[in-house]
């Protein structure tokens, strides 16, 4: 399962039992830690995840800052609470191509919103199994 966590929500995406295609699932709107990690062990229960990848937000020239940090320090909690493998992924433009895929979309803006941080977490995962899959050559 990928991760593509904000601020005010998390982003959600599974793969087909193969592991070849991600499908986004509802996004997890944030509320404390409490709540947060109960709602992403009910979604790691119906969907009997085996490991999670979480986005990792680096600056266009690689090098991590401050949402990064937070990003690791959130994982450390995941990996407090849930005895998973957890894998950190490059998110860079995500995002941002999430928005372009919508946008040529007739979908509204508010529409848009509400989808992008699960289309995020479907690239995010569909990066991360096509790079698992095909590893680039040396």
């Amino acid at each position: 399962m990928a991760l593509d966590v904000g601020s005010r929500t998390i982003g959600l995406a599974v793969t087909d039992p193969l592991g070849y295609t991600a499908q986004g699932l509802l996004t997890i709107r944030r509320k404390n830690k409490r709540t947060d990690l109960a709602a992403l062990a009910e979604v790691i229960r119906n969907y009997a995840v085996a490991e999670l990848v979480v986005g990792l937000p680096l600056r266009m020239s690689g090098a991590e800052g401050i949402q990064a940090e937070r990003m690791r320090e959130f994982v450390a909690v995941l990996e407090a609470h849930f005895d998973l493998p957890i894998h950190l992924w490059d998110e860079r433009l995500t995002s941002v191509e999430a928005n372009r895929l919508l946008r040529e979309t007739e979908m509204s803006i508010k529409k848009r919103a509400a989808v992008v941080d699960q289309l995020a977490a479907v690239l995010i995962l569909q990066n991360w199994m096509e790079a698992r899959h095909h590893p680039m050559e040396p």
